[in-house]
C-alpha cells in the first residue's frame, strides 16, 4: 500500500475501509472501498492535492451538495462526501461492469441501435437534472458506466462544483474542466455561463463517436482539437458510415452546431429527435436557429383521484369511420363536460375490435362507471352496473368488456344488457386484465410480495390458474398490465422491478407456455394488425416495431408514432388499438417527470418543503417531532427509504437492501422507523435506527400463506396493527400473540390509530367500494361506525384525536369526532382538492404534529397538456418506415 494510500485510509477509516487502488483520471484518483455501515462496495474518489489545495474543503462540500439530491435511474448516485487530512473526497457506488469508453476501444463502433439506446438514455439523465439547473460540463464516455447494458452516468455534477468553488483559482492546476474531443465551442472557449445545450453537444459528440468510430474533430494535440472545434464545422457522421438513418445523421448535426442558439434547446428533444425519421426534413427546412412553433396546449383539469375533463381543439373521431384507402389521420377527442374521462387505476380507455366504439372510465352518481361511445354518435352513454370501474378492456368479438373494480373483482358486462358477472375465484390485483381469444381473460394475480405473476380464468367463469412465476432473484417484482395478442397466439405483458417504469420491459407468453421472453424496455405495448408491436417508453414515446406475431419476436427498427404520452403511477398507461388501424392514446405526465413535497395548510395553500428537492416519491411519514420526514424514492430500478431533516436540511439513504422499502411508519420513541421490505424473497415489516447507527431488524414475517403489507404503532403499548394478504387487519400484541382485528370476506386496507390508542380508523369496500370506518382497538367487536358516505381511502388522525382525515374522490375530506366512552362522528367537510397528489396508496400523506397542515406529495408535471389522441389508418402511418 503507497503511502499516499496509507494516509488516505487513516483518514477515513471510522467510514471506509481502502482495498486498492483502481484508476486515476485527471481529476481525482478511484479506491475501491468497503463501506462497513451498510455492508456494501463503494468508490472513493479523491481529488488531486493541487485541486483540493487552491479549492478549500468548505466551498468544494458546500457546491457539492448541489448534485447529492440527483435521483435517477441513469444517474449514479452520490453517498458521501467530506474533507479528512487534507483529502477532498466523495463516495459513490462501485459499479461491476465497463466504461463506455472501454467498449469503444475494444468495439471500435456500436450498432445504430444500440447507440441511440443508449444515448437516449442518457439524454433522460441529462433532462432531469437540468431541470434542475444541474449541468454536467464533462460528459465523455469515461464518465458512462455501463451497468448491465445500462448507463449510468458518473461523476455528475462534480465538474461544477469544481468550477464554482474553485473559479479562476483552477486555472492554477493546469486543469481544463471538460474534454477537448467532446467540449463544446462555447466551453473550449473559456465560458463559465454553460447551460444545457453544452451537454447536448457533448451528447452529441459521443454518439458520433459510438457510429463513427472517432470523435467530431481530432488532432495530435488538445489545442489543435479545440481549434477545430472552435472553427471548423464536422462531417456529417452519415458520410462515415452510411448505415446511419438520414434523420439521425441530421439530428447529431444539429446537436453540434458552433452556436447554443442553433442546438436542440434541450436534451430531450434531442432525444426525440433521433427516433423521428421526419427530423431530416424538418432540420433542413427550417432555418438553422430559427424557433420550433408548437400547437398551443389544450386545457385539462384533472381531479387526482376523482374525475377528469378532456377538453380539445377537434373532435373528428366519431365521424363516419373511414375507409381501408384513407389517408393517415391524427387528431384530438373532444368529451362532454357531464361525460368526462376520469381518473382511474387503471387503463381508462378501450377501443373494440372493430373499432367502432370507445369503452371509457367516465363518471357515476357516486364514483365511476364504464361510459360507451360509437364512432357516428355524438354522445356516450353509461353502461349500467359497472360501478367503480379501475379498469376496462373489450372481449375479442366486441359484445362485451371486462372490467376491474375498485373492490379488487374482475367482472365482465354485455353491451345488450343483464347483470354483471364475477368471474375470478382469487384475489385480483388492479393492474390490469385482458381477453384472449383463446378463451380465457388474464390478469393481474396480486402478486402482494409473493412470486405469482399473472392469472386466467375461463371466460365463463370458473378456476384460474397462474400461469407466470416472478422471479424474484432477478430483481423482478410484478407482472402486471397484460395485452392479448389476436386469435390466442399468447400475451404481452409487462415485468415490473420495484415498480420503477425506468426498467420495466414488454414480455411475450406463449400459448399455454410456462415461460416468457422479454421483447423491448417500455411500460405498456399492444399489437397492430399492420403487423407492429407498438409499445410505450418511460419518456412518455409511442414507438412501433416491425413484429412475427407467428414466432413471437421483434424483426426490424422501431420508429415514433407519437410523444407525450402519460404515464401514471403504477405505470398505468391509457393505450388502445383497434384491428382496423386505430389508435388511441392520452397524453400527459412521463415516467421521469419529477414530484415534490410539500406542506398544504387546511385551507389547501401549498408551500414546497425545500425546492431543491426533487425526485420520484412514493410514501412517506413525518416523525413525532415534525423535524424529520421519512420517504420512499424510486431510484436505479428500486424504491428505498430516504430521512430528510425539515425543511431544508440534509438527506440521508436509510436502507440499501432489496428492490422494494416503503411505508414508513415512526415508532413512538421518534428514534425508529418501521416499514414494508422485500428484501431476502418475502414481503415483511423491518426496522431501523433513523440515524443508520444499526442494522434494520425484521420485526414481523409470516409464513407462506401471507406478507404483511403495512403496519402503524400502538402510541403507548407495544402494539403492532398490520394489513396482511390478502385482505384483513390483525394485530400482535405487546405479549407476542396475534390477534384478528378486522378478519372479514372483504378487503380492509390503511389501519390507523387514533392518538390515544383506543380507536382504530380504516378503509374497506364491504359497501361495493372503499369507505372509511371507525372501531374500538383492540375490542373491535363491540362497535362500528361509517365515516365516509360517498367514498374515501386512506384515513388519519389529527394530533389531539379530534378529527378524521381521509382522502374523497376529488377532495381531503374532514370529519369531526369525539371520543370517549364512545366514538361520535360529526360534521363532514372537504378541505381542499387533491388533483395535485402524485399518487394516491397508503402511507401517500400525513399531518404534521402542529395539527395546522399536511405533508403530502406534488407532482411537478403540468396536467394542462393532456388530451386523448387518435391515429387512424396506423399501417398508413407505418408503411415504408419500420422495416
Amino acid at each position: 500500500m503507497s503511502e499516499l494510500t496509507e494516509r488516505l485510509q487513516a483518514a477515513i477509516a471510522d467510514r471506509y475501509a481502502i482495498e486498492r487502488e483502481v484508476g486515476e483520471g485527471g481529476m481525482a484518483t478511484v479506491f475501491l472501498a468497503h463501506d462497513a455501515r451498510h455492508d456494501r462496495k463503494v468508490a472513493v474518489k479523491v481529488l488531486r492535492p493541487e485541486l483540493a489545495a487552491v479549492i478549500g474543503a468548505e466551498r468544494f462540500l458546500q457546491e457539492i451538495k448541489v448534485t447529492a439530491n440527483l435521483q435517477h435511474s441513469h444517474i449514479l448516485p452520490l453517498y458521501d462526501s467530506g474533507s479528512a487530512d487534507g483529502f477532498l473526497f466523495y463516495v459513490m457506488p462501485y459499479v461491476e461492469g465497463e466504461t463506455l469508453r472501454a467498449k469503444l476501444d475494444r468495439e471500435k463502433q456500436l450498432g445504430v441501435e444500440e447507440a441511440i439506446a443508449l444515448t437516449r438514455a442518457i439524454a433522460g439523465a441529462l433532462e432531469h437534472a437540468h431541470k434542475q439547473g444541474v449541468i454536467h460540463r464533462d460528459i465523455k464516455p469515461e464518465n458512462i458506466l455501463l451497468r448491465d447494458g445500462d448507463p449510468l452516468i458518473a461523476d455528475f455534477g462534480i465538474a461544477l462544483a469544481l468550477s464554482h468553488a474553485g473559479g479562476s483559482r483552477l486555472t492554477e492546476t493546469g486543469l481544463s474542466i471538460g474534454t477537448p474531443h467532446y467540449m463544446s465551442p462555447e466551453q473550449a472557449m473559456g465560458d463559465r455561463e454553460l447551460d444545457a445545450r453544452s451537454d447536448v453537444y457533448s451528447l452529441g459528440a459521443m454518439l458520433y463517436e459510438m457510429l463513427a468510430g472517432d470523435p467530431p474533430y481530432t488532432g495530435s494535440t488538445a489545442q489543435a482539437i479545440v481549434a477545430k472545434v472552435i472553427t471548423e464545422k464536422a462531417p456529417l457522421v452519415s458520410t462515415m458510415r452510411d448505415t446511419v438513418p438520414e434523420h439521425v445523421s441530421a439530428a447529431i448535426a444539429r446537436s453540434l452546431h458552433k452556436l447554443p442558439a442553433d442546438r436542440f434547446p434541450s436534451a430531450y428533444e434531442f432525444s426525440q429527435a433521433l427516433v423521428r425519421p421526419d427530423m431530416a426534413t424538418l432540420t433542413a427546412a427550417r432555418p438553422t436557429g430559427a424557433p420550433r412553433r408548437r400547437a398551443a396546449p389544450t386545457p385539462i383539469a384533472w381531479a387526482g383521484w376523482g374525475v377528469a375533463a378532456i377538453a380539445t381543439a377537434l373532435a373528428g373521431w366519431f365521424a363516419l369511420r373511414p375507409g381501408p384507402e384513407q389517408p393517415v389521420s391524427r387528431y384530438s377527442v373532444q368529451l362532454p363536460a357531464d361525460q368526462r374521462l376520469a381518473m382511474a387505476r387503471g387503463t381508462r380507455i378501450a377501443l373494440s375490435p372493430d373499432g367502432s366504439q370507445l369503452a371509457y372510465v367516465g363518471p357515476a352518481d357516486l364514483g365511476l362507471q364504464i361510459w360507451l361511445r360509437s364512432r357516428d354518435a355524438l354522445v356516450a352513454t353509461p353502461l349500467p352496473g359497472t360501478d367503480q370501474v379501475e379498469h376496462v378492456f373489450f372481449s375479442p368479438d366486441g359484445r362485451r368488456v371486462g372490467f376491474l373494480n375498485q373492490a379488487q373483482r374482475l367482472m365482465t358486462a354485455s353491451l345488450s344488457g343483464g347483470p354483471p358477472a364475477e368471474l375470478a375465484d382469487t384475489a385480483v390485483g388492479l393492474d390490469g386484465a385482458t381477453w384472449s381469444a383463446d378463451g380465457f381473460i388474464y390478469f393481474d394475480g396480486f402478486t402482494g410480495g409473493g412470486t405469482n405473476g399473472l392469472r386466467r380464468v375461463p371466460e365463463n367463469g370458473g378456476p384460474s390458474v397462474v400461469v407466470t412465476t416472478v422471479d424474484t432473484a432477478a430483481g423482478e417484482t410484478d407482472h402486471v398490465w397484460p395485452t392479448a395478442l389476436p386469435d390466442g397466439r399468447g400475451v404481452l405483458f409487462v415485468v415490473s422491478r420495484g415498480g420503477n417504469p425506468m426498467t420495466s420491459d414488454i414480455a411475450v407468453l406463449p400459448p399455454e407456455a410456462d415461460t416468457f421472453t422479454v421483447l423491448v424496455r417500455a411500460v405498456a405495448a399492444a399489437y397492430a394488425t399492420s403487423g407492429h408491436l407498438l409499445y410505450v417508453t418511460a419518456d412518455g414515446s409511442l414507438m412501433a416495431v416491425p413484429f412475427d406475431v407467428g414466432r413471437l419476436r421483434v424483426t426490424g427498427e422501431p420508429v415514433a408514432l407519437g410523444t407525450g404520452v402519460g404515464i401514471r403511477p403504477y405505470g398505468a398507461t391509457d393505450l388502445a388499438v383497434a384491428g382496423d388501424g386505430t389508435v388511441a392514446y392520452l397524453t400527459g405526465k412521463r415516467a421521469d417527470d419529477p414530484s415534490e413535497v410539500v406542506w398544504v395548510g387546511m385551507d389547501g395553500l401549498i408551500e414546497v418543503v425545500d425546492p431543491t428537492w426533487v425526485g420520484s416519491f412514493s410514501t412517506l411519514a413525518v416523525s413525532p417531532d415534525g423535524n424529520r420526514l421519512a420517504v420512499s424514492v424510486l431510484t436505479s430500478g428500486d424504491e428505498q427509504l430516504w430521512i430528510k431533516d425539515l425543511p431544508r436540511g440534509p438527506l440521508t439513504k436509510l436502507t440499501f437492501d432489496g428492490a422494494l422499502n416503503w411505508r414508513p411508519v415512526w415508532l413512538p420513541d421518534g428514534r425508529t422507523v418501521s416499514f414494508t421490505s422485500d428484501r431476502a424473497g418475502s414481503t415483511r415489516i423491518m426496522s431501523k435506527r433513523a440515524d443508520g447507527s444499526v442494522p434494520a431488524e425484521v420485526v414481523l414475517e409470516l409464513g407462506s400463506d401471507a406478507t404483511a403489507q403495512e403496519a402503524v404503532w400502538h402510541p403507548r403499548e407495544r402494539w403492532l396493527v398490520y394489513r396482511q394478504t390478502p385482505r384483513d387487519i390483525y394485530a400482535l400484541s405487546p405479549a407476542g400473540d396475534t390477534v384478528p382485528i378486522v378478519a372479514t370476506p372483504f378487503e380492509e386496507r390503511a389501519p390507523a390509530l387514533s392518538p390515544d390508542g383506543r380507536w382504530l380508523a380504516y378503509q374497506s369496500d364491504e359497501s361495493g367500494r372503499f369507505e372509511v370506518y371507525v372501531r374500538p382497538f383492540p375490542n373491535s367487536s363491540s362497535g362500528k361506525w361509517q365515516i365516509s358516505t360517498d367514498g374515501g381511502v386512506v384515513p388519519r388522525w389529527s394530533p389531539d384525536g379530534r378529527a378524521l382525515y381521509y382522502l374523497g374522490p376529488t377532495s381531503l375530506m374532514a370529519v369531526e369526532v369525539r371520543t370517549g366512552v364512545t366514538f361520535t362522528p360529526g360534521n363532514r367537510r372537504a378541505l381542499f382538492s387533491t388533483e395535485f397528489l402524485s399518487i394516491i396508496q397508503e402511507s401517500s400523506y400525513d399531518v404534521m404534529p402542529d395539527g395546522r397542515r399536511f405533508v403530502m406529495i406534488r407532482n411537478r408535471a403540468s396536467a394542462e397538456d393532456a388530451e386523448l389522441i387518435v391515429i387512424e389508418n396506423v399501417a398508413g402511418a407505418l408503411a415504408g418506415r419500420a422495416r
